[in-house]
């Protein structure tokens, strides 16, 4: 059950990440409907690591090897399922510590869940390679969402204790999105990234981590998308960003901040604009009652930072039932935002689409 997510628009994601290959099986996106394949290989290779010395020296090609579902650039109907097999992998560097968790790592609670069963050679299940297949199945949703007019995009709101510039509340374009998916390090303000650079390269030099924020925008949403409750826009959004790896926490909106707001501040006031209702401000982030308004939906979520370190931590040996030190070797991100970028699109595009195809089942017609 814990891999699978999606009403209408169904995704499976499986895979380890010193296995034979990931990868994901997409039901429900509209038969017939093009798929631009070079436009998902660009969206992949925003994620791909290797690229810079800031990130893990792991060099996969992250093409995808698509097995079902597509002929000729369109979909014919079947499941879409592809493949990413796994090359560069070292598996000796996991040996020494099998038997140690890594503090903030999955490992301790894999051991009690799965009872030492589990794989857990990089990650295994719980690694970051897993969001290779995430983002091909959100870079197809991106583009059934395209179709309908819906743009979807994110950048770097913080490294450590560097910030970007948010969005405008109000007034996010297209080509605002697609400008910022076009940098090597994807931030708002240009100035803020040699500083970010600078935090994450510190950190590293120092055998250790640091974590940060990404916000991330869709706009052209029509108003009424999601459902009261349980199923609510804000539900969808929250159930498959939690699935990325390192992410601790999500706001919409003014967020947490509405903690310590009064309402004559935070509440978003509305006036007649071309003669049809409008809004003053976007503090609730484009959704009320877990229904969309056709405002920007903007919200943030919290990367903790990568748990794999150089420095000593201390932990326990399962075996020996004893207390231990552990020095993890091996290729990890001193941070894991830069990347993750691209995943939280994809998984924002996953959630909003799944509620379009509920509101609108058709692609096109004949």
């Amino acid at each position: 059950m814990g891999f699978n997510f999606g009403e209408t628009l169904r995704v499976q994601i499986f895979g380890e990440s010193h296995g034979e290959a990931v990868g994901c099986v997409i039901e429900g996106l509209p038969t017939g409907m093009p798929l631009d394949l070079q436009k998902v290989e660009r969206f992949l290779s925003r994620r791909s690591p290797g690229k810079s010395n800031i990130s893990s020296d792991r060099v996969e090609t992250d093409k995808p090897k698509i097995i079902s579902g597509l002929k000729n650039e369109l979909l014919t109907g079947a499941p879409l399922a592809a493949i990413f097999e796994n090359h560069d992998v070292r598996s000796g560097d996991y040996e020494a510590i099998s038997d140690t968790p890594r503090p903030n790592h999955a490992d301790y609670a894999a051991f009690v869940k799965y009872g030492g069963y589990s794989d857990m050679r990089g990650g295994g299940q719980f690694s970051g390679r897993l969001t290779a297949p995430l983002c091909f199945a959100g870079a197809c949703a991106m583009q059934f969402l395209e179709h309908s007019g819906v743009h979807i995009g994110a950048h770097i709101e913080r490294i450590g204790d560097v910030a970007d510039c948010r969005f405008d509340p109000l007034n996010i374009s297209a080509e605002l999105l697609a400008d910022i998916a076009l940098k090597d390090f994807p931030v708002i303000d240009e100035k803020k990234s040699k500083r970010m650079i600078a935090v994450i390269e510190a950190a590293r030099d120092e055998l250790d981590s640091v974590g940060g924020a990404v916000e991330c925008a869709a706009v052209g949403l029509p108003a009424g998308l999601g459902e009261p409750r349980y199923y609510g826009v804000e539900n969808a959004v929250a159930r498959i960003i939690f699935g990325i790896p390192a992410v601790k926490g999500l706001e919409f909106g003014l967020g947490f901040g509405f903690a310590e707001a009064y309402g004559s501040y935070a509440n978003d006031s509305m006036t007649i604009k071309d003669g049809k209702p409008a809004f003053l401000s976007n503090n609730c982030g484009g959704c009320v009652g877990g229904i969309t308004d056709g405002r920007p939906l903007i919200f943030r979520c919290a990367f903790k930072p990568t748990p794999s370190i150089g420095r000593k931590q201390n932990t326990v040996n399962l075996k020996a039932r004893e207390n231990a030190e552990i020095e993890i070797k091996g290729r990890h991100d001193p941070c894991v935002v830069p990347r993750a970028v691209p995943a939280v699109e994809a998984a924002a595009a996953l959630a909003i689409a799944d509620l379009m195809l509920l509101a609108k089942p058709v692609f096109g017609g004949r």
